[in-house]
């Protein structure tokens, strides 16, 4: 077996543990989330980590990641980096390590610092929060800043944002960054980055209100965009599960 691996300068007492993480990941009991990948909390030299552990990628994309393009793992490290960089909000990245056999991806994880945070936008958008409306704007001024700074998360979604509150207001860090792209969003595009959310409309209305008003854009355009968006994604969602029966 041969690995690639990378880890911060911050963490170099975590190279060893790198090498043996399946062992830290197997022993650790507190699963936060398991679906395609899994994420298990650990403690690891005094430190609070999330642990992701991807799935095997399928034979082509084990040997893709090998030889074409990067994995998963090594996106979420990349990516942490560059955000930290454009002085936007991650858990702390420690690395990552990726594991070969007979020369083609396997087993890969990412480790980042464990962040503690009150509720992800989820919450807001399901007005499960008195401040919810507060939480919406603040999130699209966060939101307009991800875009003038460059920053587009492809899984710009519920569960990818989190929030705590602040004597400031609200502080928001993004997760599961392995998917994102580092391009400026030019006018109205910005407005379609909010389509995965399945808003309701009063709060979709809202959210493209205050883009608008960010962004000096034409606010009944932003409303008309915005809305377009969704609805287009819900029927391409909706259509999918059609086809499989569901």
């Amino acid at each position: 077996m041969s690995y690639r691996y990378k880890i911060s300068s911050h963490f170099k007492n975590f190279k060893n543990i790198l090498f043996d993480i399946q062992r830290y990941f197997n022993a650790s009991n507190e699963s936060i989330h398991k679906a395609r990948n899994e994420l298990r909390i650990a403690e690891i030299e005094g430190e609070k980590v999330v642990i992701k552990a991807f799935k095997v990628p399928h034979l082509i994309n084990q040997f893709a990641y090998a030889y074409i393009r990067d994995g998963k793992a090594r996106k979420s490290y990349d990516n942490a980096i560059a955000l930290q960089a454009l002085h936007v909000n991650t858990p702390e990245p420690i690395g990552f390590i990726e594991f070969y056999r007979f020369g083609v991806l396997k087993e890969s994880y990412f480790l980042a610092k464990y962040e503690a945070y009150d509720f992800t936008i989820r919450e807001a958008f399901h007005h499960k929060i008195d401040d919810w409306s507060e939480v919406i704007q603040a999130f699209t001024a966060f939101t307009y800043d991800l875009h003038v700074k460059g920053v587009w998360h492809v899984d710009y979604s519920p569960g990818n944002i989190l929030i705590t509150r602040v004597e400031q207001g609200y502080h928001f860090s993004l997760v599961d960054i392995n998917r994102m792209e580092f391009k400026k969003a030019e006018g109205y595009e910005g407005l379609e980055n909010f389509a995965k959310f399945w808003a309701k409309e009063e709060d979709l209305k809202l959210l493209a209100s205050e883009y608008a008003s960010l962004a000096s854009l034409d606010e009944s355009r932003a409303i008309e965009v915005a809305l377009a968006s969704a609805q287009k994604l819900q029927a391409k969602t909706n259509l999918k599960r059609k086809l499989k029966g569901k």
